[in-house]
């Protein structure tokens, strides 16, 4: 185990107008990566595709691109509008392969990184084969749902599915009436369900079942990303996401929406042997305020410490590699609302 650096006194209040403008690069697409090998070698019938999970905020989304992937890429936590970025995890199959693509939670904005989120979530509507929208089988279905369906329902060349997410919460008798909802909500709404699927990332209920559903529905055609891989977000992003998920845990009231983290510098430390690397991590949170800053760093700086930590330890388990993470907690003032700092964010 690496140490975790204790710098509790040296938190730079300033936004840092050098922040790394390599995370201003446009997340939005879905570019085509080249095969993972040539089409003589394609089993016939093999099929890839792109899938796009959506839903209110909190409806198990990223949970479930977890147990697809079968390996954790994307955060989760039960604040709403966790998810800020596109992520994509790949599913690898006999079969076929399925790019998962994990989205903002679909919401009622209140400010311009809000606006941003929903039109990252429209967007990639129109860019993927499959849509699958996810309805948490303990709620009922509400007027986010429906607006939520019924903007779907204007884009007209995309396939659609339901996924009924989180069923290891309610009874067969809740469940069965969930699915009838569902289905009227898609009849409602001029929707056609290609599929109406009941899950629960949690016990792995028909996990396997969703993933052969969604490769079905995609186009022939050869992988497109090579064995082995699991994401294609860069590791940067994964570390970022990964500190992010350790600081909202436990955080109440607006903090979660304020915080963002950025990467600084990431790389393996020089002057180690190869068979003892170590991967130098060096990240600042920001927050909007300087209340809010206290809560992030604790009294005398046990939060920020423990933060550290429990981020290290998920880094790396998903790189493989021992780690030494520096953290630090800068003010941006109001960011969610400014262009100029949503931009430099990564926004």
């Amino acid at each position: 185990m690496t140490d975790f650096p204790h710098e509790a006194d040296d938190f730079d209040e300033d936004f840092d107008e050098d922040l790394d403008e390599d995370l201003d690069e446009d997340l939005d697409g879905l570019p085509a990566p080249a095969p993972a090998f040539g089409s003589a070698e394609v089993p016939e019938g093999y099929r890839s595709g792109f899938a796009c999970f959506v839903g209110r905020p909190n409806v198990g989304k990223s949970t479930l691109t977890n147990a697809l992937v079968g390996q954790k890429i994307v955060i989760t936590s039960d604040k709403p509008q966790t998810t800020r970025t596109v992520v994509r995890g790949i599913v690898h199959r006999a079969d076929g392969q399925l790019i998962l693509v994990d989205t903002p939670g679909l919401h009622r904005p209140r400010n311009l990184l809000g606006e941003r989120l929903n039109d990252l979530v429209k967007t990639t509507w129109a860019e993927v084969d499959v849509v699958a929208v996810c309805f948490p089988a303990d709620q009922k279905i509400g007027p986010g749902d429906r607006f939520l369906v019924e903007e779907l329902a204007k884009v007209r060349r995309t396939t659609k599915i339901a996924v009924a997410t989180k069923t290891d919460l309610v009874d067969g008798e809740r469940l069965g009436q969930h699915l009838l909802n569902i289905a009227e909500l898609g009849r409602s709404t001029g929707t056609d369900w290609a599929e109406i699927v009941p899950v629960s990332s949690v016990s792995g209920h028909q996990i396997e079942l969703l993933g052969e559903l969604l490769v079905g529905l995609m186009p022939e055609g050869p992988p497109l990303y090579p064995d082995g891989d699991l994401t294609d977000a860069p590791e940067e992003i994964l570390a970022a996401e990964l500190i992010r998920e350790a600081a909202l845990d436990g955080v109440r009231d607006e903090l979660p929406h304020s915080i963002a983290v950025v990467v600084e510098e990431m790389g393996l430390r020089e002057d180690r042997p190869e068979d003892r690397p170590l991967l130098d991590i060096h990240a600042n949170l920001y927050v909007e305020r300087d209340s809010q800053k206290g809560i992030v760093i604790g009294k005398k700086g046990a939060r920020l410490r423990e933060v550290g930590t429990n981020a290290r330890k998920q880094i790396e388990a998903l790189l493989g590699t021992p780690v030494y993470l520096d953290l630090h907690v800068k003010i941006a003032k109001d960011w969610q609302k400014d262009p100029r700092q949503l931009r430099r964010l990564g926004f």
